[in-house]
């Protein structure tokens, strides 16, 4: 018993030293919001299909380019500028952050998820173990 809560220990606090990143939450900083119009649109059948976008930061208009496919010509979507534009050429913007809402109980949520699934794998072990084995009938003899 102590082995089995003792990994699940183990497993816990290498998940809380390793960082958010463990737990798919990252902390990428994908820019300020901003609303752009595309105008290239890119066909979705290359897997290095790029759009060209048009966007306006503090009254000057900027070009960029968006990895990603599927839009229409004059299509506006919501992208992320990076916060340091230069004043001439392309910019390369990355999608909005689908998840503008979110918390930060993410972290601590999926934590409490692990240290549930440990429990659950300590508990199934020592079920497991705590169970008789069964001797096996002896043959008959005739």
């Amino acid at each position: 018993m102590a082995i089995p809560a003792a990994a699940g220990v183990l497993v816990v606090l290498l998940a809380w030293l390793a960082g958010p990143g463990l737990l798919g939450i990252s902390n990428d900083d994908l820019g300020a919001p901003v609303t752009a119009e595309v105008t290239k649109p890119a066909p979705c059948d290359r897997p290095d299909a790029v759009e060209t976008v048009k966007f306006t930061v503090a009254g000057k208009t900027h070009e960029g380019t968006l990895n990603g496919c599927g839009h229409g010509q004059g299509e506006r979507v919501d992208v992320g500028v990076p916060e340091q534009l230069p004043d001439q050429g392309t910019v390369t913007v990355r999608a909005a952050d689908t998840s503008a809402g979110a918390s930060d109980a993410r972290r601590p949520i999926g934590l409490f998820l692990l240290v549930f699934a440990c429990f659950s794998g300590g508990m199934f072990v020592y079920l497991w173990l705590s169970i008789p084995l069964r001797p096996k009938p002896a043959p008959k003899v005739s």
